[in-house]
């Protein structure tokens, strides 16, 4: 079987968890038999090379409208449904947070999608998008796939809910190579030393955790390279840093080991977060996980994390000094090991190409 992973055109120069979820599960498909190819959205394809377009990323529609208009060949759809309308409507500064206050979730998706295509980030979306919009799209979008693969139950209820639908799921979860994310019991934690591994974007409320930590007797490690368009918040996040805040690159998995062995907390205090993969790397490492309390997190984590308000820099305080304070959370560290390796999450996907080409 041949399949086309296809993703958002920026997927390698602007990396995310997307990206480490996209190549791991091209690396481990082999093992089941399976052929796949990674191809930008922005990028032509010979169709009929493939017996399966895997699409990725439900919130940018015109992506995927795009190819299915001018293919017969089947598709699922691995949704990685980000709900930014919290952050959106009420925390993003500027005059891009006064306009999109006034706006409905929908309508500000719509205007992004634009946005990149008027700045040449992006290509013009097609007429249908342009016409229909980003929830009309999406409906019609969820309407003609084979299958959806999120990545827990309560993102495909989330789908469901939003968008009055119920499409063939088939839950595929995230995971962590266990062959790199390997714990060493005997090295000691830092109690103090507090890590935080994401992109730095206004979604991930580095700011809210910047304030929280500022000349504390915490050591915050935030690693992570700007968003491109994120590089206003991003100064704003150096100015308002005290001297106990250390910025650091972007780093590759590998070198996030060393990282992820010496920090007690990791955290994660995001407007929205489907998963946290660095939060399941953390976790495999014996990190204690202080993560938002709005998302997707608890059906991963369930009592096993320390959850945080990320509206309020007491709240996030409050759960890294009890992260801090408490013993490593072995169980979570089982848990992960058990459950979210992408090596299972390659069987899942393999298993939902099969159940959707019998379908067909």
């Amino acid at each position: 079987m041949n399949i086309a992973l296809i993703a958002r055109s920026t997927l390698l120069t602007v990396r995310g968890g997307d990206t480490i979820q996209i190549q791991q599960t091209v690396r481990h498909l082999p093992a089941s038999g399976i052929s796949a190819d990674i191809i930008p959205a922005d990028q032509p394809i010979d169709y009929k090379k493939y017996d399966l377009l895997h699409f990725f990323n439900l919130t940018r529609p015109a992506d995927i409208l795009r190819h299915i208009h001018k293919t017969a060949v089947p598709f699922i759809l691995s949704p990685n449904l980000v709900d930014y309308s919290e952050f959106d409507k009420y925390h993003r500064r500027g005059l891009s947070g006064m306009a999109f206050r006034c706006l409905p979730g929908n309508m500000i998706e719509y205007l992004k999608t634009l946005a990149r295509a008027i700045r040449g980030n992006d290509r013009l979306p097609g007429l249908y998008y342009l016409w229909n919009g980003q929830d009309r799209s999406i409906k019609y979008i969820l309407g003609k796939t084979a299958l959806v693969l999120p990545n827990s139950r309560l993102e495909y209820e989330s789908i469901c809910s939003r968008f009055h639908v119920r499409p063939q799921y088939a839950i595929v979860p995230n995971g962590i190579d266990p062959r790199l994310f390997r714990f060493n019991s005997q090295t000691k934690k830092d109690p103090r030393l507090v890590l935080c591994v994401a992109r730095i974007e206004g979604i991930k409320n580095h700011l809210g955790l910047i304030r929280a930590l500022n000349n504390s007797a915490y050591r915050l490690l935030i690693i992570g390279s700007p968003a491109p368009n994120q590089q206003h918040y991003y100064n704003t996040c150096r100015k308002a840093a005290a001297g106990n805040i250390i910025f650091k690159d972007h780093l590759g998995q590998r070198e996030l080991v060393t990282y992820y062995q010496r920090a007690k907390v990791h955290v994660l205090p995001s407007w929205f977060e489907t998963c946290g993969l660095s939060s399941l790397e953390a976790g495999a490492m014996g990190c204690n996980l202080v993560i938002t309390d709005k998302g997707y997190t608890r059906e991963y984590f369930a009592d096993d994390a320390f959850y945080c308000d990320p509206a309020s820099q007491e709240s996030i305080f409050g759960a890294i000094e009890k992260a801090a304070r408490s013993a490593c959370q072995e169980r979570l560290r089982e848990k992960i090991l058990a459950q979210y390796t992408w090596q299972q999450a390659a069987a899942h996907t393999a298993a939902a190409y099969r159940q959707a080409m019998e379908t067909l």
